[in-house]
């Protein structure tokens, strides 16, 4: 907290009654003796019940001064005096207790605050903008979510060319234009644009100056097929989120043939076949992989197994057969597997026996009986098994008995 947070009570000295009036500004001298001697001082403001956490812990002082402030935030005009960490626990209590309006914004202008976290937050428009913008170079992290922000708002976050993070979810009012902004943005890592219309092919050209980006979340975007072209140098992104992307087509996975840096890639809904599965042969590090409703077949898992490192499996509600299953028994690594409203048999439990590292699986409404549970049995690891709508029965379970961890077994009949 610096040297002002760190001062001693008995280097405080003694004032008139005059300075316990509120002052208009703060300074970074003044600012927190003020508040000690503003701070209730009866038994019954404050608990004194011990440390800890939870209802009846003692406040720590930081939590007082912050108290204080937000509740008489009326009689402020700015804190930008204030050392930047005690600005951000004010701005960070007004935001969390739904307090922040118009007014106190503005208190927080040119206060160096690192992190403005804005999303779902009512009323949050391009006026707001300028004041978060009035951070500047110390401005790392923003999220204004579900906010009425356009093209214009978004753009006052040119001169904030340290940000590291950016969630835009479900702004409804950038578009491609706006999204110009992002191209100074090369210490981005984190960004976030789901459901937005203003991501399109050609806005994400944009995309190729943001070479330190590790997490990039594009769900449901439904212009982006030809775009992901620009992001083929982003050889440092490590998630990668496309869920509903419904357009997105092989053409388009064939430039992720090079993110070998990629550990969490999301497809589910997305026009991908065994062909734009097979581009994915050279991301070793990649661990979670997710197919759900994509149109593939079990042959694409002959590319999947070359994936060593996968630990998670998701191709519920894919066109998979016994007939390519085999390709199962590469992956050893593999911790959760998702097989649910696919067409396999027992035939496919036998590929499935050597997963010794498995700890979830789902066979919801697949055709397996009794006997392929007996395939399973090896899997000592496994916690969680879902057979909904199959023709298990107590025989069939009776064969994984000797699984002590199993923790949830979920055998629900279908309604006739």
């Amino acid at each position: 907290m610096g040297g002002v947070c760190s001062r001693k009570r008995s280097q405080l000295v003694e004032e008139d009654d005059d300075s316990l009036q509120t002052p208009t500004r703060f300074s970074k001298t003044s600012s927190l003796k003020w508040l000690l001697l503003t701070l209730p001082h009866s038994s019954s403001d404050v608990s004194r019940k011990g440390p800890g956490k939870g209802p009846g812990r003692c406040p720590t002082l930081m939590e007082l001064c912050v108290a204080k402030v937000c509740k008489d935030i009326s009689k402020y005009s700015t804190f930008s005096m204030l050392p930047t960490d005690l600005s951000q626990q004010i701005f960070d209590e007004l935001v969390d207790s739904n307090c922040l309006t118009d007014e106190s914004l503005e208190t927080f202008r040119d206060c160096a605050l690192h992190d403005i976290y804005l999303g779902e937050y009512p009323g949050v428009k391009d006026a707001w903008m300028e004041v978060v913008a009035s951070q500047r170079q110390s401005l790392l992290s923003v999220d204004i979510s579900c906010s009425d922000v356009t093209d214009r708002g978004l753009n006052f976050l040119s001169d904030c060319s340290n940000m590291q993070s950016l969630s835009c979810n479900y702004c409804e009012h950038v578009s491609e234009h706006g999204l110009g902004v992002l191209s100074g943005f090369s210490n981005l890592t984190s960004l976030s644009f789901k459901r937005s219309d203003g991501v399109t092919a050609e806005g994400m050209s944009v995309f190729a100056n943001l070479v330190n980006l590790v997490n990039l979340d594009l769900e449901r975007c439904l212009k982006i097929h030809g775009g992901l072209v620009h992001m083929k140098g982003l050889r440092k992104l490590e998630s990668l989120n496309m869920r509903y992307c419904n357009y997105i087509t092989d053409s388009d996975i064939k430039y992720l043939s090079d993110l070998t840096n990629l550990k969490e890639l999301q497809l589910s809904s997305c026009r991908i076949t065994d062909l734009g599965i097979s581009y994915l042969t050279g991301l070793s590090k990649l661990t979670h992989l997710n197919l759900e409703s994509c149109p593939v077949t079990a042959a694409c898992l002959e590319a999947i197994s070359g994936l060593a490192s996968l630990m998670l499996l998701n191709l519920n509600r894919c066109g998979i057969y016994d007939e390519g299953c085999e390709s199962f028994e590469d992956l050893k690594k593999l911790k959760v597997l998702n097989l649910g409203f696919n067409h396999i048999t027992d035939a496919c439990l036998v590929h499935l026996k050597g997963l010794i590292n498995l700890e979830s699986l789902n066979l919801d409404s697949c055709k397996i009986g009794d006997e392929g549970l007996l395939h399973l049995k090896g899997l000592v690891l496994l916690t969680s098994l879902e057979l909904s709508d199959t023709a298990i029965g107590s025989n069939g379970l009776r064969h994984l008995s000797d699984i002590m961890n199993m923790a949830s077994i979920r055998v629900v009949k279908p309604a006739y």
